[in-house]
C-alpha cells in the first residue's frame, strides 16, 4: 500500500473537502497540520512516503529536498503552476508532478476586502470599539479615486471590474500589457511610473518570476503619493520587503494591505506585525471552501488515476 502525506493542513480540513474513500485500500493517508521550515527535518518526516499532497508554496520542493526523498513517486500541488517546485529535479528523480484547477475570484475578492478595510479603517475601528472607544478615524470613499493595477491577467481583470463598479478610475501596467487589452477591459493603459504617481491604491497581480522579483523597491515608493495604499495578494518577493517596511515606518505611503510575505508563516518578531498602518492576513487569498473543494477533489482524482496507470493534470515530464 502506498503512503500519502498531506502537508500544511493548517485548518485540519483536507479530509473533509473531498471523497478520499476512492483511495481506500490503496493508500494510507497521514495529515500534517504543522509547518516545518528546516529542510532536513522535512526530509526525515517524509522519507517513507510515496505520494505527497502539498499546499501551494507552504513547503517548497526544490532539488535539495527532492534528492532526499528516494521513495517519492507522485507530488501533487493545488494549482497548475507552482514556482516552489523544481520540476526538472522532479523529472530527474522520476517523480510525477500533478496539479489542479484553482478559482481566481477568491483572491480578487480578498483584494477588495483589503482595499475597503484600508479605506474605511475597518479593522482599526473594530479593535477600538471593542476597547471602549467610538469613531476615532475619518475614512475615505472609493468613488472617483484612482486604482492602479500592476498585472492585468485573469485576477487583474476581475479586480478592474470591481473597481469600475465602485466608479473608480482604473490604470493598468505590466511589462507585456498592451493598450488593446486595457481598452477591452475599459481601463487606461499607462507606464509603471505614472501609475505609481497617480494612484490612490496600487494592487499587484503578477506571477512571481525572476523578472518580477523585487519589482517594487525604494524608488517606486518614492513615486507614490503619501496618501496612497499598496495591496499585495500575489507573492511577497515581488515587493522588496525591507523597502516596504521603511516606506511604512517613514509614512512615505499611507499604508498597506498585505496577504503574502517573503517568509511564511510570518515570523513573530516581524515589524509588519506591529505597524498600525497595515492590514495583514496569513496568505488566505485562495483559502476558501470552494477552492479547497476544487483542489482536493482533483488531488483524489489525480492520485486515483495515477494508481490505475494513467497520469492526468501533469506538470512535468518524468
Amino acid at each position: 500500500m502506498k503512503r500519502l502525506a498531506i502537508l500544511d493542513d493548517y485548518q485540519n480540513v483536507a479530509l473533509t473537502m473531498a471523497d478520499w474513500s476512492k483511495l481506500e485500500g490503496k493508500v494510507e493517508i497521514t495529515v500534517f497540520n504543522d509547518h516545518l521550515d528546516d529542510e532536513q527535518v522535512v526530509a526525515d518526516r517524509l522519507k517513507d512516503f510515496q505520494i505527497i499532497c502539498m499546499m501551494r508554496e507552504r513547503t517548497p520542493f526544490l532539488r535539495s529536498l527532492l534528492d532526499k526523498l528516494p521513495k517519492l513517486e507522485h507530488l501533487f500541488t493545488n494549482g497548475m503552476y507552482n514556482s516552489s517546485i523544481d520540476l526538472e529535479a522532479a523529472s530527474d528523480n522520476g517523480i510525477v508532478v500533478t496539479g489542479s484547477p484553482m478559482l481566481g475570484y477568491p483572491t480578487a475578492e480578498l483584494t477588495w476586502g483589503l482595499i475597503l478595510d484600508l479605506a474605511r479603517n475597518i479593522t482599526l475601528e473594530d479593535r477600538e470599539t471593542r476597547a471602549g472607544n467610538w469613531e476615532i478615524t475619518l475614512g475615505q470613499g472609493l468613488n472617483g479615486k484612482t486604482l492602479g493595477i500592476i498585472g492585468l491577467g485573469r485576477l487583474g481583470k476581475l479586480v478592474a471590474r470591481y473597481a469600475l463598479a465602485f466608479d473608480m478610475n482604473v490604470l493598468a501596467w505590466s511589462e507585456n500589457l498592451t493598450k488593446e487589452t486595457c481598452d477591452e477591459v475599459g481601463v487606461e493603459y499607462t507606464s509603471k511610473q505614472d501609475l505609481l504617481k497617480q494612484s490612490d491604491f496600487v494592487t499587484i497581480h503578477l506571477k512571481l518570476s525572476e523578472r518580477t522579483q523585487g519589482l517594487i523597491g525604494p524608488e517606486d515608493f518614492a513615486l507614490m503619493k503619501k496618501t496612497a495604499y499598496l495591496i499585495n495578494t500575489s507573492r511577497g518577493p515581488i515587493i522588496e520587503e525591507a523597502a516596504l517596511v521603511e516606506a511604512l515606518q517613514n509614512h512615505q505611503i499611507a499604508g498597506a494591505g498585505i496577504d503574502v510575505f517573503d517568509s511564511e508563516p510570518l515570523p513573530l518578531d516581524h515589524p509588519l506585525r506591529k505597524m498600525p498602518n497595515t492590514v495583514i492576513t496569513p496568505h488566505i487569498g485562495y483559502v476558501t471552501q470552494e477552492n479547497y473543494r476544487v483542489s482536493f477533489k482533483a488531488a483524489v482524482e489525480n492520485i486515483a488515476s495515477w494508481l490505475d496507470g494513467t497520469t492526468i493534470n501533469t506538470l512535468n515530464k518524468p
